[in-house]
């Protein structure tokens, strides 16, 4: 279990707050070296209402999460208005810089990347099937994914995250919570289905693709239309049977892996949540080899979708957002985040 600290020995731990690591909506990250020696990062929330509940819930969720693929809580503090968490140190960061090439990153390597993209799915399935809880994240994305000094990839940030028992396939919410671009549809359409793990299913596609493309699902600055959303471009290559080029001089193997990676993906991206596979089903993807894999049904639904663009045919109006998904947003970690 995590143990609890006094707010007096988190200002020794830290040094005084000195090192910070980052900042968010959720308040501050500071380095901190426990008395084993051990290097620690604390998270030093914000006072507000909404970081409060946020902290009792991140507590109560990761103090009984034990996988190699999800960070471990160390300990926290409560004392009035002051709460923080204590985490491992994960060295080099988020995901997030090495996706989109951060000044000082260094490029990884299509093999680790799939590596990295495997770990991640395993961290998931365990979080959905391996405890005694359901726990659905809802908050899936690079700046969420830690990475130790082998690279080794840990789910962090539970914030926004539920547990449900094992056996709800379908789960009661009031309210759209997410990060933009993440976000499962059926968090915001009701129509399309009801919400499940198969929310965190769609966001790790949504992280997977832009693993593989190394940049924004969304870039509204792409030459042609086709090209704006990633996702729909890159099953026009796939199923066409084209190389997708995300690095230069790649070996074939690399070539399968990317390959794979894209056709799992596209899975995931299904706009009703029963299309998409179970992360027990991405793991065993991910770990087949390429040619034992069909291509699916391509998605009909791209963000910004515009005229002209291929399969209008396939494409479909959803009703408009319901209120609780444009009502209930406030700023959590980043101006994106909604719960």
């Amino acid at each position: 279990m995590p143990i609890r600290y006094t707010y007096s020995e988190i200002k020794k731990i830290t040094n005084g707050f000195k090192d910070k690591l980052g900042e968010g909506g959720f308040g501050s990250v500071y380095k901190g070296k426990l008395c084993s020696g051990r290097s620690a990062a604390v998270k030093l929330l914000g006072k507000s209402k909404a970081n409060g509940q946020d902290f009792i819930n991140e507590v109560a969720i990761i103090g009984r999460i034990h996988h190699v693929n999800v960070v471990q809580l160390i300990g926290f503090t409560v004392e009035g208005l002051k709460r923080a968490l204590i985490y491992e140190f994960m060295p080099n960061g988020s995901l997030e810089k090495y996706i989109f090439s951060r000044e000082g990153s260094v490029p990884l390597s299509n093999e680790k990347m799939y590596e990295i993209s495997l770990g991640v799915a395993r961290g998931i399935e365990y979080l959905h099937q391996g405890c005694d809880m359901q726990i659905l994240h809802f908050d899936i994305k690079p700046h969420n994914i830690l990475l130790n000094d082998k690279f080794v990839p840990k789910i962090s940030d539970f914030g926004l995250a539920k547990l449900y028992p094992t056996n709800n396939n379908i789960v009661p919410l009031t309210a759209a919570r997410g990060t933009m671009g993440y976000m499962a549809p059926e968090l915001c359409y009701k129509n399309i289905g009801g919400v499940s793990y198969k929310a965190d299913v769609y966001s790790y596609r949504m992280l997977l693709m832009e693993m593989v493309g190394r940049r924004k699902n969304l870039n509204t600055l792409a030459n042609h239309s086709s090209q704006i959303y990633f996702p729909s471009w890159v099953y026009d290559q796939v199923s066409e049977g084209k190389d997708i080029e995300v690095q230069e001089d790649a070996m074939e193997h690399e070539k399968k892996t990317t390959k794979k990676m894209i056709i799992v993906a596209l899975w995931c991206i299904q706009l009703k949540p029963v299309d998409r596979p179970s992360m027990h089903k991405v793991v065993e993807m991910l770990e087949s080899d390429v040619e034992s894999l069909r291509i699916p049904p391509k998605p009909f639904i791209t963000p910004y979708q515009m005229p002209g663009d291929d399969d209008k045919a396939n494409h479909v109006k959803l009703s408009d957002p319901s209120n609780d998904c444009i009502d209930s947003s406030y700023q959590f970690g980043d101006s994106n985040n909604i719960a």
